[in-house]
């Protein structure tokens, strides 16, 4: 088992170690996560009381047989045809969530955009640029990070395409 840095042992997840790493401006929410809520997304802007609008979730989804990942409002839903579009590919389809899960090293619900044990390509939703900041989770249930969109499109190398509906 790999030893966990001293951030990680405080708390820190390894989205936030790569955003501190980084150099990056973010600000932690933490919530208490209801696991009867029916929608995690949801369950963290209202905790957070922001407008689901600037809540991103991330998505994991198989485009031609290479596993991508979308970022997009939790208000909305993800637009397969549109991912596949983004990345040049014809055919994408929702991942199975525990190949997600290990692929990603993060649990459903909790998985970040952000310091992924593999790097994925990715995509966040072109309305991610209406707003000074977004809210994409920090690697855990219950905890998001506040970012500048061009921020998270940089550290991640994502497309930026409208991806959501």
């Amino acid at each position: 088992m790999a030893k966990k840095s001293k951030k990680q042992q405080s708390g820190g997840t390894p989205a936030t170690v790569a955003l501190t790493a980084a150099g990056v401006t973010y600000t932690v929410h933490a919530y208490d996560h209801d696991p009867s809520h029916p929608s995690y997304g949801e369950e963290a802007a209202e905790a957070m009381g922001v407008s689901p609008d600037r809540v991103f979730k991330t998505l994991v989804a198989d485009v031609d047989g290479t596993l991508t990942v979308a970022v997009v409002p939790v208000a909305g839903q993800l637009d397969l045809k549109a991912l596949a579009a983004a990345v040049g590919g014809k055919r994408a389809a929702m991942a199975d969530p525990a190949l997600a899960e290990r692929t990603t090293g993060y649990v459903r619900g909790g998985i970040s955009p952000l310091g992924q044990r593999k790097k994925l390509p990715t995509v966040l939703d072109a309305s991610a640029a209406e707003h000074a900041t977004i809210c994409v989770s920090a690697g855990r249930r219950g905890m998001e990070v506040e970012l500048a969109p061009e921020d998270l499109q940089k550290l991640t190398e994502a497309v930026l395409a409208p991806v959501g509906r």
